[in-house]
């Protein structure tokens, strides 16, 4: 088949990590497909060259690469990235895409969610199947999380286009399991089919990226003796640690306990400040990647949380699951929404999110499983992941969906 994987935002390892349009896109070439990535130069995680000219064509690890040379930004939340959107697809209409062998299958992957317009007009020019893939569930994020109103004309407007990206594509694919109700919802009556293709991962990394907790322990002067409840990643609003925190506090004197946070972000200061002088708790800097595993093997469980949303009764594909799994260690998840990978791994525990008291309660339980018992679940859930989610694997269960319908 010749696949054609269009986005906005589309990264290689020589821009500074490789994204999952990049890494999909090199598992179907082996396969012996022939795959071209339409992308943009503008974003804000990736460093790319200085492009002259608009239109620039590359290869890339025997890929087709069509960079369009766009707006640029720096803030995530700004109207600056909405422009930058506007710019690409506008860029897009004139591309040179007969440059390209013609597409049999056509990906439109969000975010942003405005390409699935070009998509649709794309589809029908060269008579191919569109495949049209979430991995951000907008306008409802943007509803839920960015506390804009369902009426805002930018919501209104994203609606739209959403509902027709969905009506007008041969298949929906979404990273999270539950996609299709919301899918359901938003269409009505209208049926098109919607399955979950979900995040996948290179065990190569972590092959290359071996970890050092002694030195890593050293280095940061961590106490020896306690059971470690670890949290690495983004601090800030949206990751649900209020209960967490105010279950640390009520917990200060429980000296069986050490709460270990590695990252930044926006809430980091405020939690510092809450915590300050309390002997359980420790705030570690953001660190590289490559680090992330030796403070993960320190640890004897690792948290994650979210906060209560409409957003997760869809469920969830988070990249952080996969360091977690990865790491080995049985994951205590404080979350309400759809359930996935870790019951299916048998790797860890669910209780409610935002109830400090769950997690206490849940802690004192975990504290007495047999140590054996918790290493062998950290076991399950990186064998599971190794099973289920590396490249290979996610890239040969989207080739058998695109052989499907085309």
């Amino acid at each position: 088949m010749n696949i054609w994987i269009i986005t906005k935002y589309a990264s290689s390892i020589k821009e500074g990590f490789e994204s999952r349009p990049f890494a999909l896109a090199k598992e179907f070439t082996k396969k012996g497909h022939c795959c071209s990535i339409i992308s943009s130069d503008s974003n804000h995680f990736g460093i790319y060259p200085k492009f002259k000219r608009i239109y620039n064509v590359q290869q890339n690890f025997n890929l087709f690469v069509l960079r369009i040379r766009t707006f640029k930004y720096k803030k995530t939340a700004s109207l600056r990235r909405i422009i930058s959107w506007i710019d690409f697809e506008i860029k897009l209409l004139f591309a040179p895409l007969n440059k390209f062998p013609y597409p049999d299958i056509i990906i439109v992957s969000s975010l942003s969610l405005l390409t699935i317009l070009n998509g649709i007009r794309l589809r029908k020019r060269y008579s191919a199947k569109l495949i049209f893939e979430i991995r951000d569930i907008w306008p409802l994020t943007m509803i839920v999380e960015g506390g804009y109103s369902k009426y805002h004309p930018v919501v209104l407007f994203t609606a739209w286009v959403e509902k027709r990206g969905y009506a007008k594509s041969d298949v929906v694919v979404g990273t999270m399991p539950n996609l299709s109700m919301h899918v359901s919802k938003r269409l009505g009556a209208l049926k098109t089919r919607c399955e979950c293709v979900p995040f996948g991962f290179d065990p190569d990394f972590f092959l290359l990226n071996t970890s050092n907790s002694t030195g890593f322990r050293m280095a940061y002067d961590i106490p020896t003796g306690k059971f470690i409840v670890g949290y690495a990643g983004s601090i800030g609003l949206s990751n649900g640690l209020d209960a967490l925190i105010d279950c640390i506090i009520k917990m200060q004197s429980d000296e069986r306990f050490l709460f270990l946070f590695l990252g930044d972000g926006a809430c980091r200061s405020e939690y510092v400040e809450r915590t300050r002088n309390l002997p359980n708790v420790m705030f570690l800097p953001k660190v590289e990647r490559e680090e992330v595993s030796s403070f993960l093997s320190l640890c004897d469980l690792l948290y994650f949380s979210s906060l209560k949303s409409e957003v997760w009764e869809y469920g969830w594909s988070p990249n952080k699951l996969i360091d977690y799994f990865m790491a080995g260690k049985p994951v205590l998840a404080s979350y309400s929404g759809f359930q996935s990978m870790i019951n299916e791994a048998e790797s860890g525990f669910f209780i409610e999110a935002e109830n400090p008291e769950e997690i206490n309660k849940a802690l004192n339980k975990i504290i007495d499983i047999p140590r054996h018992d918790l290493e062998e679940m950290g076991s399950k859930g990186r064998s599971w992941l190794i099973n289920n989610r590396k490249w290979e694997v996610v890239a040969e269960q989207y080739l058998l969906l695109m052989n499907e319908i085309n």
